[in-house]
């Protein structure tokens, strides 16, 4: 390209770069309010630069600068006849110079340079004009600038191409453009010459001063304008469309072909010098780095006819200035301008919110494929990965802005994909990812928190997109290393661990930490369920386990990661492949790598755990315990991790292989039985025996510990119970129960049967399917019948064998006995089905309902009347409650309800209440007449007595709520003239008890007499007698909690009565009561209480941290705490609600 002078074509697909990209939304650089580019200046940038100029700075210098120019000059002695060298110019002079070439026109009646800016004031061509001559005047009259005139002047003989542009007075703004670059030379050579002068001394204990080569904020301002300046008018308009990405149609260029290279090239090489110095360069590389970079592209390696007039010297000089320019910058800056001059693709669709904006010229194909080479070569320097991620991810400023980013999946996936794809400058995949691969590893442990998210999904996905499309590479390049900590510690080992002292760490708590953190990230949060991740997981599943178990016995955060990362895969594994890794993790098997022998855990200082070396136990015994001890921790571990993958059925499925693993150490001893107990041949014989005894002994531990720990929740489904009870009808077919442990062998199989009874008798809803699956029983139901040599098991067996085949049509009594058994039923309670329907027909849904449900509603009732049947006993009239009684029988009751002994009194009482109960005709007929006897009866003082006229008068108002309740709330409002105040108050808290008894009974219907109660509580409230005000509080409490959303507005009575009385009632019982009011009211309400109490509920909680505060009895603040309890429930399930996946299918009509 160099040497034709044209560029070569592009290839024919797109490179990696512009791939990747192309679904990145492009990042334009940013603008100003008119919609200019602030990094990119236009060709009519002198309106800008115009608009922008500040006001001069003051006339006197920066303090150090007047320290600066008074030291001696570093110069040696003059010598005798030389001439005196001329004085430096001061940096004030450069800066006003500057501003002074960027003046503003002044407005009529203004003076030079005192028009302010603003958008209205542009530097047209006459003002550039009138400002170069105002320089070249004050550069040649006024005192003291005969310095700069010099320094100037050197600058400009070294650059030619600048001193020509300076003189060119028929374009001003090339000549503005020159003079600005060489004026900002002119300040490079003075602030180098600066920087060379030694620092002031200071005082102890002042700040140090800064430096002589140290711009202040009005000169860092003025070089900032002079720099946009220069580019916008010495570098835009020499740019070619698509070079160097500006909003707007292309600006046509205002100088022919032929002069057009010679000038950028001189306005990029200045700008090269300039970018060299760091007070400079900072501000330019900052704002103008993708311009300057455009230049150095388009003469470096663009086309000839764009750098016409330039030596392959030039260009080649070009060339390495772009490349050390690019190397010198921050990094993820250099990235994110290349990426903006290669621009956006054709077929790339605008992003949203970029419909609006104007269009951008695409890129050329020279410059696009040469941005793809650079930014290969970006990546694949140190720590290139990083950079390059930073510089697609950042810019967004922090805070929302950067978990926006985070949240931002497709630019992570698409950043992953860039990673992935090896460019085509390396010379193989392998090198690339040798490269590369270690670099993204890194990206997991970014610390910062804004970034952490976003990078370290840019990890996992570019590490799971390696794994699919180049496995191998990627499990030894990026697998291997994320768990060489995990494997360095395991069985297989390439480590010798016995040549290692005893205390050697193997793997340190900080690295320990981080791999599991990192596995938790790749394959947890990837989840990528594939074979070649399953399968290395795999290999250090044992160690992730052992140090669960570890954990488990500590305190430390690795429990939870390991669980998780144990749980990953073990649902995402297929099931055979799980139940052959928890069978390893028992150490059944050898699925999995353990942890070597030698090796130990050992907690850290920071919460985690380290892998060191242990010293050989000498002594057996000491040895055999801590492999028993390890053994059943393993086992205990190992129950709990089932615990959580019961509802995939992973746990059902597991304890049915130990069940079939007991049935094969049962058929091997029953081998063993009939050979000789222990071989006696060669060594090998004899340690593959003891295996077996260790093997037999594991299972049993195994299914022992499943059985203890396990919930009756581990059957998801029929198929596990019926291999289930397979596996338990295979053991009991293969060694019928003998011996010690043939009871617990012979309950076994009668649970087993039972099961499959209770499921036959209606336990659970079988379809047709389900049948299909039970028929697999049948041969080994009908083997069992046969060959087992208890009968009853004989005969249940066959049973169940016919009740399977018909489907459930013929379920013989014992079928229906053995159900029983297992549901915890009496014997007696099967038999009572409905007429016509069989005990074991089916119902018409399906299945049988089970017939014990119907028997529970009337359980009660009959308990209930048979109290009232043993007084009989004693009492002399027991024979009236056998049967409905006669009016002769109901009139003898009247009279015994007034017998001096309380027993026949209370039976009586009892008989009364069964009437009304049976709603005897007669007896209602009297309901005023009993009524009245049971009010007499309550003020007996025996309990038994009085109890069975409250549950009297509770029977009647339930029945004659409208009668009955107004007579009860009047002698409950005011007692009875003529008692003691005692005997009032014990009879007032008796009818307490009787309304909420009839509140009870009356359920929802209580609504309707909810004022007369509550304004009666409320009154009694307010008793002189501190019993009965307690009492009250108690009964308004469970009002309350009856009535729920039907409060309504008299929840403020309610809540001002609670208040008062909590804060001024002198007894504590009372205060006690009144705060269990509203701990009943929130336990009652729950989640109803912020819609019910919305009003009062501020108040409430008042109320109740005013009582923990204030409170001097402790059961009243426990009271309190209680409901503050309730309260914080309550508020915890509003705010936060459960959430619940759940799928809502609408039938539109």
């Amino acid at each position: 390209m160099a040497a034709g002078g044209v560029a070569p074509p592009p290839p024919p697909t797109s490179p990696r770069w512009r791939r990747g990209v192309s679904l990145l939304p492009l990042r334009r650089p940013p603008q100003d309010g008119g919609g200019r580019c602030r990094s990119s200046p236009s060709a009519d940038l002198p309106k800008m630069a115009a608009g922008g100029v500040a006001p001069p700075p003051p006339p006197t210098s920066p303090r150090w600068r007047r320290a600066a120019t008074l030291l001696p000059s570093t110069e040696g002695p003059k010598m005798a006849g030389a001439t005196e060298p001329e004085p430096a110019p001061q940096l004030e002079q450069v800066v006003e110079a500057l501003e002074l070439l960027l003046r503003p026109p002044a407005g009529p009646g203004e003076r030079d340079g005192g028009a302010e800016p603003g958008p209205e004031s542009a530097l047209r061509p006459e003002t550039l004009r009138s400002n170069a001559a105002a320089l070249e005047e004050r550069l040649r009259r006024a005192p003291g600038w005969a310095a700069l005139r010099g320094l100037r002047h050197a600058v400009l003989s070294r650059a030619t191409a600048l001193a020509a542009g300076v003189a060119d007075e028929a374009e001003p703004g090339w000549a503005t453009a020159c003079g600005l670059l060489a004026l900002l030379l002119c300040l490079k050579e003075r602030l180098a010459a600066l920087a060379a002068i030694p620092a002031a001394a200071r005082g102890a204990g002042a700040a140090p001063p800064p430096s002589a080569d140290t711009l202040s904020v009005a000169q860092g301002r003025s070089v900032g304008r002079a720099l946009r300046a220069a580019v916008g008018l010495g570098l835009v308009p020499y740019l070619p469309p698509g070079v160097g990405q500006r909003p707007g149609p292309p600006v046509p260029c205002p100088v022919p072909p032929a002069t057009r290279g010679a000038r950028l090239h001189a306005a990029t090489a200045a700008l090269a010098e300039l970018a060299e110095h760091p007070a400079l360069g900072g501000p330019l590389l900052a704002r103008h780095l993708g311009l300057l970079l455009a230049g150095l592209c388009l003469l470096g390696h663009g086309p000839a006819a764009h750098s016409q007039g330039l030596s392959e010297a030039e260009r080649t000089r070009c060339r390495e200035t772009l490349r050390q320019v690019l190397d010198r910058v921050y990094q993820p800056l250099a990235v994110r301008e290349l990426l903006v001059l290669q621009g956006r693709p054709k077929q790339s669709p605008p992003s949203p919110g970029e419909e609006t904006k104007p269009s951008l010229v695409r890129a050329p194909a020279w410059l696009r494929c040469l941005c793809g080479q650079l930014l290969s070569e970006r990546l694949m320097r140190p720590n290139g990965v990083q950079a390059v991620v930073r510089g697609i991810m950042e810019g967004t400023g922090g805070g929302a802005g950067a978990e926006a980013a985070a949240v931002d999946w497709r630019k992570c996936d698409t950043v992953a994909k860039i990673l992935a794809s090896c460019p085509q400058q390396c010379l193989s995949v392998e090198d690339y990812y040798r490269l590369v691969c270690p670099q993204i590893l890194d990206l997991l442990h970014i610390q910062d928190k804004l970034t952490a998210r976003q990078f370290q999904r840019v990890a996992t996905t570019t590490l799971l997109t390696m794994a699919k499309e180049h496995p191998q590479l990627a499990e030894k390049h990026l697998l291997q290393p994320l768990l060489a900590p995990l494997l360095r510690c395991s069985e297989t080992a390439e480590l010798v661990v016995e040549d290692l002292s005893a205390g050697t760490v193997l793997v340190t708590e900080a690295e320990l930490g981080s791999c599991v953190e990192d596995v938790l990230k790749v394959y947890v949060v990837g989840n990528d369920s594939s074979s070649l991740l399953l399968g290395s997981l795999q290999s250090v599943l044992g160690v992730v386990f052992s140090l669960y178990s570890f954990a488990k016995q500590n305190v430390s955060y690795l429990r939870s990661l390991c669980q998780e990362i144990l749980l990953w895969f073990l649902e995402k594994s297929e099931r055979e492949v799980s139940l052959a890794v928890l069978e390893g993790f028992a150490g059944l098997n050898s699925s999995v790598c353990a942890l070597h022998s030698r090796c130990r855990f050992h907690v850290g200082s920071e919460g985690g755990a380290t892998i060191a070396v242990e010293e050989t136990i000498s002594d057996e015994d000491e040895a055999l315990y801590q492999k028993v001890s390890s053994e059943q921790c393993r086992v205990e571990n190992l129950v709990e991790l089932l615990s959580h993958c019961q509802k995939s059925g992973l746990a059902g499925d597991f304890f049915i292989q130990c069940l079939k693993a007991l049935t094969r150490v049962a058929a091997e001893d029953e081998e063993a039985s009939n050979l000789a107990a222990v071989p006696g041949g060669s060594l090998l014989e004899l340690e593959q025996y003891h295996a077996a005894q260790r093997r037999k002994l594991l299972v049993l531990q195994l299914v022992a510990t499943l059985c203890e720990s396990v919930s009756d929740t581990i059957f998801t489904d029929i198929v596990q119970v019926e291999e289930f009870v397979a596996a338990t009808l295979q053991r009991a077919c293969l060694s019928p129960a003998q011996g010690p442990g043939a009871a617990a062998e012979t309950q076994t199989l009668a649970m087993a049967m039972g099961l499959v009874a209770a499921m036959l008798g209606g336990a659970v809803q079988l379809q047709s399917g389900d049948f299909a699956v039970l028929k697999r029983l049948v041969p080994l139901l009908e083997e069992l019948s046969r060959t087992y040599p208890e009968p009853l098991t004989q005969e249940l067996a066959a049973d169940l064998r016919i009740a399977i085949c018909t489907h459930g049509a013929f379920s013989p009594e014992t079928v229906g006995a053995a159900a029983d058994s297992v549901l915890g039923k009496k014997p007696g309670m099967g038999e009572q089905s409905p007429a016509g329907t069989p005990g074991g027909a089916p119902s018409p849904g399906g299945g049988r309902a089970p017939p014990w449900h119907g028997l529970s509603a009337p359980r009660e009732r009959s308990e209930e009347q048979s109290v009232s049947h043993e007084p009989g006993t004693v009492g002399p009239t027991p024979s009236p409650c056998a049967d409905s009684p006669a009016p002769a029988g109901l009139q003898e009751l009247l009279v015994s309800a007034y017998d001096p002994q309380p027993p026949s009194r209370a039976a009586a009482l009892r008989c009364l209440a069964s009437l009304i109960t049976q709603r005897d005709p007669e007896a209602l007929r009297l309901q005023e007449k009993l009524l009245q006897v049971f009010l007499e009866n309550m003020q007996h003082e025996d309990a038994f007595v009085y109890l069975s006229a409250i549950q009297g008068i509770a029977l009647l108002s339930s029945e004659y709520p409208e009668q009955i309740l107004p007579v009860l709330l009047a002698r409950y409002g005011c007692p009875v003239r003529g008692t003691e105040d005692t005997v009032a108050t014990v009879t007032r808290m008796k009818l307490g008890e009787v309304l909420m008894r009839v509140t009870r009974a009356l359920g929802d219907m209580v609504f309707k007499h909810r004022e007369p109660l509550i304004q009666a509580f409320l009154r009694g409230a307010r008793d002189p007698d501190s019993t009965l005000r307690a009492s009250s509080l108690s009964n308004l409490g469970e009002l309350c909690q009856r009535l729920g959303f039907q409060l309504g507005s008299i929840v403020q009575e309610v809540t001002s009565c609670l208040t008062a009385v909590a804060k001024t009632d002198p007894e504590a019982e009372v205060r006690r009561a009144a705060v269990h009011v509203v701990v009943l009211l929130l336990r009652g309400l729950s989640e109803k209480a912020t819609e019910v109490l919305q009003d009062v509920l501020r108040d409430l909680y008042r109320l109740l941290k005013h009582v923990v505060v204030a409170e001097p009895d402790g059961a009243t603040v426990l009271h309190a705490q209680l409901a503050l309890e309730e309260l914080d429930t309550v508020m915890r399930r509003v705010l936060f609600p459960p959430q619940t996946l759940e799928k809502k299918i609408v039938v539109l009509p």
